[in-house]
């Protein structure tokens, strides 16, 4: 029952219709034993400012921010830890006492995901697609763990500004390519990781993918972050070429798993929440 006591947490962004956030996090505090609510809000890009307003006017507890913010909200905040602070992108929000600090979990989720599946993470060779606030959080992850990296991007420019960044913050270099079919299979033939960590195959736009199976090699492993559908075409991709498919789910969970602690400092129960989110799924049409 939600009362005058219940402490609310969020996600905003824009879209959120269909987000499996709500259904993973309200799984943990039930689980937990909290008196806690999580809801989505979607924000459009103009309205970002007037809704940290409210998130500071109504005393949420704690957010959870998604494309297209996770760079933009960094100028409304207070302060940054260490995580969002290194890879200048956030994706999660604590209030204490109307303070909003922001940290991002996003690079420690995908790692996670991916060491559960993969094993140990240095000297493999990885290909991320897209250079937004969830690339640059991943890549970061990646290369603290001895990953060396590719990152493909549409607009060049903002892979050359993450480059940039990751030189100036962890002194190591990075490859950086555009999208056309030729680089991407000429850095894929030795990549043993593709990562992608745009929008592109996300619902309704389901049949796009900017890697085909004729570009992949048997072995690969396909990471895609976008959990719906979970078989996204990319993924149907991969298992046509004889890659390795993992779906976003692991990544949804332990990043929705990590901010729970930054809020509650108490260690949440990740099996229910996968548990959760899977069951969410099941009742969509694509899974």
């Amino acid at each position: 029952m939600i009362t005058s006591e219940t402490k609310i947490f969020a996600l905003m962004g824009d879209p959120v219709k269909g987000s499996l956030s709500p259904a993973i996090h309200n799984s943990a505090f039930k689980a937990m034993g909290m008196d806690s609510v999580y809801v989505a809000f979607r924000v459009p890009r103009a309205h970002l400012a007037d809704a940290i307003a409210g998130i500071r006017a109504l005393g949420i507890t704690g957010l959870n921010v998604t494309h297209p913010h996770k760079i933009a909200i960094m100028n409304f905040l207070d302060e940054l830890d260490e995580s969002a602070k290194s890879v200048m992108a956030v994706n999660t929000v604590k209030n204490e006492r109307g303070k909003l600090t922001g940290f991002n979990t996003d690079g420690m989720g995908a790692v996670k995901a991916l060491e559960k599946e993969v094993g140990a993470l240095k000297g493999k060779r990885v290909v991320i697609l897209g250079a937004g606030g969830a690339a640059r959080a991943i890549a970061f992850a990646l290369l603290k763990k001895g990953a060396e990296l590719t990152i493909a991007n549409r607009t060049l420019s903002n892979a050359i500004e993450l480059k940039r960044l990751i030189e100036k913050k962890l002194g190591k270099t990075v490859d950086v390519i555009g999208i056309k079919r030729k680089e991407l299979k000429n850095a894929l033939s030795g990549a043993h990781v593709l990562i992608n960590a745009t929008t592109v195959g996300m619902s309704p736009n389901v049949d796009q993918t900017l890697v085909t199976a004729d570009m992949m090699h048997r072995g690969l492993i396909v990471n895609d972050i976008v959990y719906k559908p979970l078989r996204t075409r990319l993924l149907r991709e991969a298992k046509k070429a004889g890659a390795k498919p993992i779906t976003g789910i692991g990544m949804l969970v332990h990043q929705a798993a990590l901010a729970i602690k930054i809020w509650t400092n108490r260690e949440p129960p990740v099996e229910v929440m996968m548990r959760a989110a899977e069951r969410e799924l099941r009742r969509g049409e694509n899974y």
